[in-house]
């Protein structure tokens, strides 16, 4: 179990290292081509590229997680489930085997006990 932990987390820093990489040099191309030409500005290097992409971030998205998000999804489809009529939620199951073929679950009907 702490083995697949590590084996988890090395990739995920890996997976971070090679974004943050990818996305600077993304920047610094970017930045090269455009704001010279535009704008008369300076040329910058890679460490240059990272810190404003860092900057960004910190100035535009920010750096708390969106660890919940589905969570906030799913209660606002559970109250939007909650609402259906029984034609309108058979028309959404029928709309979701469509759209995600064969392996989309079927939600479960409630079956009328017999009487004897």
């Amino acid at each position: 179990m702490r083995h697949h932990r590590f084996v988890r987390a090395a990739r995920f820093i890996l997976f971070a290292l090679l974004a943050a990489f990818v996305l600077s040099f993304l920047v610094m191309q970017l930045w090269n081509w455009l704001m010279p030409a535009l704008f008369g500005l300076r040329l910058i290097g890679f460490w240059q590229a990272l810190g404003l992409l860092a900057l960004a971030k910190l100035l535009f998205g920010g750096f708390r997680g969106h660890w919940g998000g589905g969570m906030h999804w799913r209660r606002r489809m559970m109250e939007r489930w909650a609402q259906m009529t029984p034609e309108e939620r058979e028309k959404f199951r029928a709309g979701m085997q469509h759209r995600c073929g064969p392996f989309a679950p079927a939600a479960p009907e409630s079956k009328p006990q017999p009487t004897a």
